[in-house]
């Protein structure tokens, strides 16, 4: 019953540390990033993607990225997403281990899109 209670506050203060995270650095210019090319690399698994996607995003799970990172070109930008955050931020620091010098951490897929769909219709 412990190991189930602190599962639960971990989960709830890795989720608050991320929002938290997202809210003082994520949103700062990734619009502008997109519009001048960037990619969405999508590091959610092929079924997840499959449910929904950012249009135009390239999926590679992040259970797989260590293999496919050879498919993405070191010299563009790339913007990571997953389901809430947590899997795109290790997806940003594997591709950084990799010598990917333009890589940021975009959250949630969900929340992107919708940043993206205010700025472009605004």
């Amino acid at each position: 019953m412990k190991s189930v209670l602190l599962g639960c506050v971990i989960i709830i203060a890795l989720y608050i540390a991320y929002r938290i995270y997202k809210f003082q650095t994520l949103d700062n210019g990734l619009d502008r990033l997109v519009e001048k090319g960037a990619v969405i690399l999508d590091v959610r698994t092929e079924r997840e993607y499959r449910t929904g996607h950012i249009k135009g995003s390239k999926n590679i799970s992040l259970g797989t990225i260590r293999d496919r990172y050879i498919e993405l070109d070191p010299a563009k930008t790339y913007i990571t997403v997953c389901s809430h955050g947590l899997r795109s931020v290790k997806a940003e620091q594997i591709l950084k281990e990799r010598g990917f010098k333009h890589v940021y951490n975009g959250g949630a897929w969900i929340d992107l899109q919708h940043d993206l769909n205010l700025t472009m219709t605004q």
